[in-house]
């Protein structure tokens, strides 16, 4: 499960210098050299000939500075992602492909870098009245000179819940997951409920049962593009399990001793089920 190292410090105020560490990216792909997989001073990509679009401060780590910074793109037609030519021995690609290869204290801070500078591209403009906006410097915000709307960085809560009944887990299939692989129930929150009222909402929407006994089990940034996931336990309250088809592809009681593929271990929703299997024994 990725989190913010310890000794994170976050900061508004660091300047991209030669030995400050650089997440680059090109829109939402993390820019990483071959053969050193991992932030690298800034130095190193500024003599390859690189040169920064839009930079944002994000904090200290081990005694330096890290920065994010993003590369500017070429103008395309409308609809077509423009292509950036990187220089030899770089190679960009989105966050998740780098897991298991970026170590996971990069990719917490790389995590951050990546919802800042997606916030900062997707706010130039207002979205009130389309005046381009300015950056405020004394926080992490962008305000228009013409209404004064101020936009923050999104954060997109979610609930996450892994219900139980006895010894079975309540595990269904995304629309989207890879062939074969489960997971606990989720969903986004929806204006004016609390995360409660979500796990409730959902679990029923999704499954068709209700659920009881909630316990708040933890929480972990999910920027695709900008999730905080909020995981929680439940219990098995009554109804019968039917899939939702506009939801899940499948969902099923498992035991632990006949589980499916299961979530990669960096996500909270295998810490999550990993939680429930040790006390289950």
């Amino acid at each position: 499960m990725i989190r913010t190292p310890d000794d994170f410090e976050p900061a508004l105020d660091l300047a991209l210098d030669d030995d400050a560490i650089a997440y680059v990216f090109v829109r939402d792909a993390m820019v990483l050299f071959g053969d050193s997989p991992g932030a690298l001073p800034w130095r190193f990509y500024r003599e390859l000939g690189l040169a920064p679009a839009r930079v944002h401060s994000i904090g200290r780590h081990g005694g330096r500075a890290h920065v994010a910074v993003a590369l500017s793109e070429p103008p395309a037609p409308p609809g077509v992602r423009a292509r950036v030519d990187l220089p030899e021995g770089l190679r960009a690609g989105g966050l998740r492909s780098w897991f298991g290869v970026i170590d996971d204290q990069t990719l917490a801070i790389a995590m951050r870098a990546v919802q800042v500078l997606e916030w900062d591209r997707t706010h130039n403009f207002c979205g009130a009245c389309g005046t381009p906006t300015v950056q405020v410097g004394a926080e992490r915000a962008r305000r228009c000179p013409a209404c004064e709307l101020v936009v923050y960085p999104r954060i997109s809560p979610a609930m996450m819940v892994l219900v139980t009944r006895g010894r079975e887990l309540l595990l269904g299939r995304g629309l989207n997951f890879p062939p074969g692989r489960y997971s606990a129930l989720a969903g986004f929150m929806e204006a004016g409920e609390t995360i409660e009222d979500t796990v409730h909402r959902e679990v029923l929407e999704e499954a068709g049962i209700r659920v009881k006994d909630l316990r708040y089990f933890g929480s972990q940034s999910w920027p695709f593009p900008n999730s905080l996931m909020i995981a929680f336990h439940a219990e098995y309250a009554g109804g019968e399990m039917r899939a939702n088809p506009d939801e899940l592809a499948d969902a099923q009681w498992f035991t632990p001793e006949n589980l499916p593929q299961m979530p990669p271990r960096l996500s909270i929703a295998r810490a999550l089920i990993d939680a429930r299997l040790a006390e289950l024994g």
